[in-house]
């Protein structure tokens, strides 16, 4: 599992980048979430931690792979 840092940039699977702003937790369920920002359109995100390093598909590929 890779490590997820905070203003490092990463790619999606579907190919557009998106750099890591900060970690958050939801206000009710209190469930990790990380905040990041598209960097075509800077359009601000918001993806429950367990989601970012989960597998895709049945090679192993990363819903989010660090570039930077």
């Amino acid at each position: 599992m890779q490590e997820i840092l905070i203003g490092k940039t990463y790619r999606h699977y579907k190919g557009n980048l998106y750099k890591i702003i900060n970690f958050a937790v939801h206000s009710e369920t209190l469930e990790d979430m990380i905040v990041y920002q598209s960097l075509k359109d800077n359009k601000i995100w918001v993806r429950p931690k367990k989601m970012w390093n989960e597998t895709i598909n049945n090679k192993g590929d990363l819903r989010f792979t660090l570039i930077s």
